[in-house]
């Protein structure tokens, strides 16, 4: 039976099926997954199979990514036949924020201020490039000293919102 799985896999010309309509996906092929981070295990033939399972969901911000599918070259399967899944790796912020201002919720002066998936995928689509781990850490020093030029021109004012006329 252990080969039985990946004798079927391997006839299949097919990589996944769509988690709306079930048509098959096939090898290198363009498909869509939910851009909702706790929402990506299903995928989408088309935005329209997204779109309907959006509606069913309900997500209040919700967005569909395209991704590449694998090559059928490049599935492997472990010793029971079965197919690998990949491997999620979880790494940890490389600065730590101490016990006392954890519970305080406030942001250390080294956190970082950007949406870094955002950021990436704007200069990907926008310019055909990839960024850098390190752009982050020197972005949201550029940000905090531009918000703190503003929160004093507030100040000055007498105010205590910053509003965009004080950027």
């Amino acid at each position: 039976m252990t080969f039985q799985l990946k004798e079927e896999f391997l006839e299949n010309h097919y990589w996944r099926k769509c988690g709306s309509c079930k048509k098959e996906i096939e090898f290198s092929r363009t498909y869509q997954v939910c851009g909702v981070t706790a929402c990506q295990k299903h995928a989408y033939c088309s935005i329209d199979c997204w779109s309907l399972h959006n509606s069913i969901m309900n997500h209040k911000s919700g967005w569909c990514e395209d991704r590449l599918s694998p090559k059928k070259e490049a599935v492997t399967f472990n010793e029971n036949g079965q197919r690998e899944q990949p491997r999620r790796v979880i790494v940890n912020s490389s600065t730590s924020i101490s016990s006392s201002s954890a519970s305080k919720n406030t942001l250390q002066e080294e956190d970082i201020l950007i949406v870094v998936s955002k950021l990436k995928q704007y200069i990907k689509d926008k310019h055909d490039m990839n960024t850098s781990g390190s752009v982050m850490e020197i972005l949201s020093h550029q940000v905090r000293r531009i918000v703190d030029g503003a929160a004093e021109r507030a100040r000055q004012e007498g105010r205590k919102t910053v509003m965009e006329r004080d950027f």
